[in-house]
């Protein structure tokens, strides 16, 4: 059975140590392995209860706790055999916690694409720590920031005491403007439970997470230089899935560094129940088939966050292979 892989993000100083840190106090990551970048930078020493080797020590609630000193590959491939062999609990989830000036993109892509690691191990939820104080500043200095905020299946505002309460609700529409995800606070989070909200789409009732894209309720935002911005398409016919995959494959090959996110519920081949899709970057996520769909509307709906692309050009590529992308009316009556 696959292996779910949950990740923390965040730009540097936005809490995400703090966080983990108060998490690992309690027990409800003992079925959980986490990978950190250094024991010291998360401060566990004085809960030290056993080291098993060198970049590998148990906690009290029998979390996992190993450090990564070399490539995120083998840092899990280790991991998961020492798993097999017996010499570390059987958790059930992994919690990679990024350094602050990652880009998730290529973490998900090695997951997603290595063959040692495909059919092990699973993208499970994207958690970005937000920095209340300085996040206005960030975004605009630092790529990275926006990256964070677009990749993220969950959005966690932190140091909400040095925020008075207008500039909390200018950053959460800012977050929203960027990222239709849920929007919580890191002083809201008391137990690891929360943090990893299950395993998002892999869940064993994906229509949940799909409910949490909010796809109805996002516009598209005006173009703004340099900026991240929204860019939603629907389209009215059932798509054909072989035509349309080559739309999005040709899209994500040539801009897949502008395309930040992309979520999409399609009505493919006329099916009596919608196809999702999602991706960062361009790194694509296998489609996950919901067994019904959520609500009376079955059009198709893509919604992108791009940077440095005109969404213009976007709209008229995907109305150019409408034509393409749809089912003849013939066999979308069939």
């Amino acid at each position: 059975m696959s292996i779910a892989l949950n990740v923390i993000t965040g730009f540097l100083g936005s809490g995400k140590t703090t966080l983990l840190k108060r998490l690992l106090q309690g027990e409800t990551l003992g079925d959980t392995a986490l990978l950190i970048n250094e024991f010291g930078d998360v401060g566990i020493d004085h809960l030290l209860v056993e080291e098993v080797a060198p970049d590998t020590i148990l906690l009290p609630s029998g979390c996992v706790c190993c450090s990564i000193r070399g490539e995120l590959r083998d840092a899990l491939t280790d991991l998961l055999q020492r798993r097999a062999r017996g010499e570390v609990p059987a958790f059930r989830r992994i919690l990679l916690e990024t350094t602050g000036l990652a880009d998730p993109a290529p973490i998900l892509a090695t997951i997603n694409n290595d063959p040692h690691l495909r059919g092990r191990v699973h993208i499970g939820l994207v958690v970005t720590v937000v920095d209340a104080s300085h996040a206005a500043l960030q975004e605009r200095l630092h790529p990275e920031w926006m990256a964070q905020v677009a990749a993220a299946d969950r959005l966690l505002i932190s140091k909400t005491d040095l925020a008075d309460e207008d500039a909390l609700r200018t950053l959460q529409l800012r977050l929203h403007s960027i990222n239709p995800a849920p929007v919580l606070t890191t002083d809201s989070i008391q137990s690891g439970d929360q943090l990893l909200l299950g395993d998002g789409l892999h869940s064993s009732d994906p229509a949940q997470e799909v409910a949490r894209w909010q796809l109805m309720g996002v516009r598209s935002t005006p173009a703004r230089h340099g900026e991240a911005q929204v860019c939603c398409l629907t389209f009215e016919r059932p798509l054909d899935w072989v035509a349309f995959g080559v739309w999005l494959s040709m899209l994500l090959r040539c801009h897949g560094e502008r395309i930040l996110r992309v979520k999409g519920l399609l009505n493919v081949n006329n099916s009596h129940a919608p196809v999702v899709i999602h991706g960062v970057q361009h790194c694509l996520h296998a489609p996950v088939h919901l067994p019904q769909w959520p609500g009376d509307d079955h059009r198709s709906r893509l919604v992108f966050i791009v940077r440095g692309l005109d969404t213009a050009l976007l709209r008229r590529s995907f109305e150019v292979f409408s034509e393409r992308l749809a089912l003849a009316p013939r066999e979308a009556l069939a």
